[in-house]
């Protein structure tokens, strides 16, 4: 059974840095594309990372060179790097798995989540 938890959130200001880590106990995370996602306040939960099973990646426009996904299969685990974040920025962050052929952008195509993470960034 895949269950994924995810962490690292927490409070920055403007400008700073967090890595979120994203871990199955199952230690299956290797057969699935793995994304992260985000859901600000009142807002839609929106895409902002891929990383397919091979080590492709996608990003969302706003990411703007700032943030960098990357897996371990070795280590079960799917992080994402931030770096310069903005207070925009501030959301929920969820890991999430797909095991479709390919990796995509629509969270309906991701089976598996995580219970979410909370990043606030300050101005």
């Amino acid at each position: 059974q895949v269950q994924m938890v995810e962490s690292g959130g927490g409070s920055v200001q403007a400008g700073g840095s967090l890595r979120l880590s994203c871990a199955d106990s199952s230690r299956a995370l290797y057969r699935f594309h793995m994304a992260w996602f985000r859901q600000a306040a009142g807002k839609e939960r929106e895409f902002v990372a891929v990383i397919s099973r091979i080590g492709a990646t996608d990003y969302a426009d706003f990411v703007k060179g700032r943030f960098t996904i990357s897996r371990d299969n070795a280590m079960n685990t799917a992080n994402l790097e931030m770096n310069g974040l903005e207070p925009e920025d501030t959301a929920v962050y969820y890991c999430a798995a797909s095991p479709r052929l390919q990796p995509t952008r629509v969270s309906s195509d991701y089976d598996y989540w995580g219970q979410g993470t909370q990043v606030t960034v300050s101005s």
